[in-house]
């Protein structure tokens, strides 16, 4: 058997993998487009994630996706890293190349993406809520990006004001920080609001001031509305749910991976039957 007829081999290391669509998703995208690729769904734990990738190069993967605590644990091990994995200290995906471990963040870009499909963010007021890795990776590509501003919303002050304080030392946009303890009122110059993080029925219900005008995002991949994106459509909002978030973030890691452009309708049919089954 010569190297060509060795299926190439990507996974997902998950922690835990049980209910994560990547394989799914990326089966899809692979019968598409007729490669004789091969994607695996792997469990590992937290405390295993360096032997995990080391065995990965041993047996030759092109690369791994990772999720939860493994993103900010890998990030530790890359030997590179994108310009968003290293403001994030995350890795959503790692690309292995002769050896080494190339680590990128790209949920970022998939939100942009995915806001693109109906506004183009430059010069936008745009409120994220969240601190946490994933939001600072939205922040920093909205920011790259030339928001006109980007605000910053949460209710741990010093979680906030390290998170605000390092978008805005990106300079690329005016940055501002929005303590969020009880109801949150949404600047009148906000377009865009983005939850990058999971908000319950109650903290929906406290947002005030949402817009027919309004672009609203919210990152939770699930089979059920968001209780943001049910308040958002009963104001008239336009919405983008995490499945379109996802769909965007799994074409770039698929263009990443294969050098072609994956068909997004594919990615999001195949979601869609995922959390309809």
């Amino acid at each position: 058997m010569n190297e060509s007829a060795i299926p190439a081999i990507t996974a997902l290391f998950g922690c835990p993998a049980a209910g994560q669509p990547a394989q799914f998703l990326f089966e899809r995208a692979l019968a598409a487009a007729e490669l004789d690729w091969r994607f695996l769904t792997c469990d590992v734990p937290e405390s295993s994630v360096e032997q995990a990738l080391q065995g990965a190069i041993a047996m030759g993967f092109r690369g791994c996706l990772l999720t939860g605590p493994l993103r900010q644990r890998a990030a530790t091990l890359v030997d590179e890293s994108s310009p968003a994995a290293s403001f994030t200290a995350a890795v959503s995906r790692i690309d292995f190349r002769e050896g080494k471990l190339l680590g990128d963040m790209t949920e970022g870009r998939g939100a942009v993406e995915a806001i693109r499909l109906h506004i183009e963010p430059a010069d936008q007021g745009i409120l994220v809520l969240g601190t946490d890795a994933t939001a600072r990776a939205v922040a920093l590509e909205l920011t790259l990006g030339k928001a006109g501003v980007v605000i910053l919303a949460d209710s741990d002050r010093e979680a906030l004001s390290a998170a605000a304080e390092a978008v805005a030392g990106l300079e690329a946009a005016p940055v501002a920080a929005c303590h969020w303890q009880d109801r949150l009122k949404i600047p009148a110059d906000v377009k865009i609001l983005v939850a990058a993080g999971p908000i319950n029925a109650t903290q929906a219900a406290k947002i005030e001031g949402l817009r027919a005008d309004m672009i609203v995002v919210d990152l939770l991949v699930a089979s059920q509305v968001s209780p943001l994106i049910a308040a958002a459509k009963h104001h008239g909002c336009c919405t983008v749910d995490g499945l379109d978030v996802r769909c965007e973030q799994a074409a770039i890691d698929f263009q990443a991976w294969t050098g072609l452009a994956a068909d997004t309708e594919v990615l999001r049919d195949a979601l869609d039957e995922y959390f309809s089954a």
